[in-house]
């Protein structure tokens, strides 16, 4: 399997320190990931190495000559991968907007029949839960489904180290326990999407809405 972990906060300024928290939890994630799904492949995307154009426009509505090199290559690894880990804060109850907005930029055929997992942390008690409530929404429109469980990680900074160790005081294995209880349940769903794709492929199966959205419509 290949997973693309997604890390969907771009805020180096504070408050709260230390900036960048979610490079911490990210960190941990692929730690956890790999000490137990280690015959699979994972990669990090951060939101903050794609510097995006002022005025929004997808990767889809550019001609094939014209679109931006790094977009077209983040394109062809969601094409490629077979699950997603989302990684994101809570800002005002919901998702990081960097997130969406990079996410916004593809298709959701590049997306579509894989699973997701979320992944959300904060600074305060409630690790982001909130946030990850509409991500559930977001990422079903995606077409990937987020898998049932889901991780909140509340005060990061008193739990991970800025390399995503754990701090004083925390267990390892009871962390991992807990992120393996999401991987465990995406690895299944990845493997089985997979599986059934070589029997029945969806793309023929279910036809993507691909003249204008009025295909949505009911009779």
């Amino acid at each position: 399997m290949k997973i693309l972990m997604f890390l969907g906060t771009v805020r180096d300024s504070t408050p709260p320190r230390p900036a960048r928290l979610g490079e911490r939890v990210a960190k941990a994630c692929l730690a956890s990931f790999s000490s137990q799904h280690g015959d699979h492949e994972i990669e990090l995307v951060d939101a903050l190495d794609y510097p995006l154009e002022p005025i929004f426009k997808p990767h889809f509505s550019y001609s094939k000559s014209q679109v931006p090199s790094e977009l077209d290559e983040l394109a062809k690894k969601i094409a490629s991968a077979d699950g997603y880990i989302m990684v994101s804060p809570e800002y005002n109850h919901s998702m990081s907007p960097a997130l969406a907005n990079l996410l916004n930029h593809f298709g959701s055929s590049l997306f579509s029949y894989k699973p997701s997992a979320i992944v959300t942390y904060s600074a305060g008690q409630w690790g982001g839960m909130r946030a990850a409530i509409g991500m559930r929404t977001f990422l079903s429109e995606l077409g990937c489904l987020p898998v049932s469980s889901m991780i909140h990680v509340p005060k990061a900074q008193n739990i991970f180290s800025e390399d995503g160790g754990l701090l004083e005081g925390e267990d390892q294995s009871e962390w991992f326990g807990y992120f393996g209880r999401t991987f465990n349940q995406l690895i299944w769903w990845a493997q089985a999407a997979v599986n059934h794709k070589t029997h029945i492929d969806p793309q023929d199966m279910i036809r993507a809405f691909t003249r204008d959205p009025s295909q949505r419509n009911a009779p």
